[in-house]
């Protein structure tokens, strides 16, 4: 997949598809001399990252008003969002949460450079406060389920959901993480991988 053939398949407007190619410039550049994603995987930026972060967008709602991105690393799916949402005239912010410092730097960046309605903070996912009240939290390759859902648990009050990437070994996943929590969930198969994107939403502790 290249620039283009993203284009047709999201539909973006050709102003966000130019912002979508100016975060790849900067993630090519950076990456040059600071790891932020594997160095074989920016071949395959507009299928691998960008349209895997994208697909989350058509299962989000247009009320959602405030979203959390635990371990953001380059933006997906937290630059992609704050994208799509401004394509498509939703009023939405995205807090990006990275504890490494060169991650929230580039994020930063792009954010500024871009002028999302965004936020990149350099803090551990648990120090996140619930009084926030984040309508939507998100994570991709950050964390098996059942400690993943440690961490988001305090969040997912008040209807706020969940959505986040997993593997084809999702149902492992969701078995050891039933030994600890209860939660209702739904498995969306991903568009651009054998893996699934998990939505969760009524978390708490098993009894």
């Amino acid at each position: 997949m290249d620039r283009e053939a993203f284009g047709r398949q999201t539909g973006v407007s050709r102003e966000t598809l130019a912002a979508f190619d100016q975060w790849r410039t900067f993630l090519v550049e950076t990456n040059a001399h600071t790891n932020l994603v594997g160095r074989s995987t920016l071949d395959q930026f507009w299928h691998r990252h960008a349209l895997d972060s994208f697909q989350l967008l058509e299962h989000i709602s247009m009320d959602v008003k405030k979203v959390a991105d635990l371990g953001a690393g380059a933006g997906f799916p937290g630059i992609a969002l704050a994208l799509g949402f401004r394509d498509r005239g939703q009023s939405a912010s995205v807090a990006m949460v990275d504890s490494v410092g060169k991650k929230v730097a580039f994020l930063r960046k792009t954010i500024a450079a871009l002028e999302l309605d965004a936020e990149a903070r350099s803090v551990r996912v648990e120090t996140l406060d619930p009084a926030e009240n984040f309508d939507l939290v998100t994570a991709r390759a950050f964390a098996p389920l059942n400690k993943l859902l440690g961490y988001v648990a305090p969040l997912l009050k008040n209807k706020a959901q969940g959505l986040f990437f997993k593997g084809q070994n999702y149902r492992d996943e969701l078995t050891e993480a039933r030994k600890n929590w209860t939660f209702d969930h739904e498995v969306i198969p991903s568009q651009t991988s054998d893996g699934v994107i998990l939505r969760i939403h009524e978390v708490d502790r098993a009894n």
